[in-house]
């Protein structure tokens, strides 16, 4: 088997394969991520060529935020029972579907349903879930680093894909701007098919970084495969306050993440006079910071009190939203902006893994991190929508912006009070 032979290989290198494991699950996050940031740039074009209104679009992708982070808890269930290699393939292949079927559109409803539903159930299988089980049952030295990397996917994937897709929609038409995902999505899930594998006893090995023994450890009992198991452990861990501190500040994280400025950000820049092509390389700007970000507060994760880390990514972020509707929207004022909120944008993720792990344990660490970034996508469905119907009634952005940066300034405190549980 190729994944046999390319583990051989590297160990006479002296190279582990669950770095090859990291980097195909960093390509379909990274695949899957550039898939859910991108029809925010077909906001406008979608909107002129059909007649429909901010807030109605903002529906279709409230859905699609939504089932991208609800799915999340069963999707764990899912890779238990089919594994790695079958759920990312089956994820790439309804994304693929997903934006190819779009470009023949001529209903809401139509849109509704695949890139509400089918794009956020393909999305939802492959989200940070995903990576947190990845990072739990291959590593086990460097852990934090790696769910970092996995979180910064999503910003490299903004990094690649929106500039592009936001040239292709000016010159071509914004049907044109798929097909950078659908082929990405086709070479990642052959790559997926070839070399991803559950367990590092699959292929003789044991976890990253952990001792070596006469003989593998055996892999970990698999979770129930049943509907009720996530809901049996939502309602073990819900009577934990841990849980609602962290569930809380994630809704407040995709609150003032993906919902609002991914979905929103190049129509808001729209609205204040700077084209689709440069609001989109400011995102990408953001995402080549949040990968340096991102990356780093993984590091940081693995060392200092994630607790601390969490307060003042959420009070920087909170700050850099209230300093946005004052940035006059040139280059340059965006250019800072970027910088302060890209290094900061997904950072929250490494350091809400570790708490998790640490409060319930490494073998619910993945379902319990499922519901966690469940409220994180129901955050970024309310602000999708949210701030739709506020740039549809008021003509502008500036209180959903406003409202989102005083929600983190709260998200800090709510952190802080994890010590007082714990202690």
């Amino acid at each position: 088997m190729i994944s046999q032979l390319t583990t051989t290989f590297l160990q006479r290198r002296g190279i582990h394969y669950a770095w090859v494991i990291a980097v195909v699950t960093f390509l379909a996050m990274l695949t899957t991520s550039a898939a859910l940031g991108l029809p925010g740039a077909m906001l406008q074009p979608l909107g002129k060529e059909f007649g429909w209104t901010t807030d109605q679009l903002s529906s279709v992708f409230a859905v699609r935020f939504a089932l991208y982070g609800l799915l999340g808890p069963f999707a764990a269930i899912f890779i238990a029972r089919f594994g790695l290699r079958r759920i990312m393939v089956t994820a790439l292949g309804f994304v693929a579907v997903s934006m190819a079927l779009a470009t023949g559109i001529t209903q809401l409803w139509q849109l509704f349903f695949l890139w509400g539903i089918v794009l956020g159930c393909g999305t939802g299988l492959t989200a940070l879930v995903l990576g947190a089980m990845v990072a739990n049952r291959w590593f086990t030295s460097n852990r934090g680093l790696v769910v970092g990397l996995f979180a910064a996917s999503t910003a490299t994937g903004q990094l690649l894909f929106l500039p592009l897709g936001a040239w292709l929609i000016e010159h071509l038409g914004w049907r044109y701007a798929v097909l950078p995902v659908v082929t990405a999505c086709a070479l990642v899930g052959t790559l997926a098919s070839l070399l991803m594998r559950d367990h590092p006893q699959d292929v003789g090995l044991r976890p990253y970084g952990e001792p070596a023994g006469d003989a593998p450890t055996a892999a970990p009992a698999a979770l129930p495969m049943n509907f009720w198991g996530p809901f049996t452990v939502l309602a073990e861990v819900s009577r934990n306050t841990i849980f609602w501190i962290l569930a809380g500040s994630f809704f407040i994280c995709g609150l003032s993440t993906n919902g609002l400025l991914q979905t929103h950000f190049i129509s808001l820049c729209g609205d204040n006079g700077l084209g689709p092509v440069p609001a989109a390389s400011v995102l990408a700007m953001m995402g080549a910071f949040d990968l340096v970000g991102t990356t780093l507060s993984g590091y940081l994760s693995d060392r200092y009190d994630n607790r601390k880390l969490l307060f003042w990514y959420y009070s920087l972020r909170g700050l850099s939203l209230f300093w946005l509707p004052f940035s006059t929207f040139t280059f340059y004022g965006l250019s800072l902006f970027a910088m302060f909120y890209g290094l900061d944008w997904i950072a929250t993720i490494p350091p809400t893994v570790k708490l998790a792990a640490q409060a319930f344990g490494k073998e619910r660490a993945g379902l319990v991190f499922g519901w966690v970034f469940a409220a994180h996508q129901l955050g970024a469905a309310t602000a999708a929508y949210g701030a739709g119907l506020t740039r549809t009634l008021l003509l502008t952005y500036n209180p959903a912006l406003f409202t989102a940066g005083a929600a983190c300034l709260l998200a800090g405190l709510m952190v802080m009070r994890i010590r007082w549980q714990r202690g």
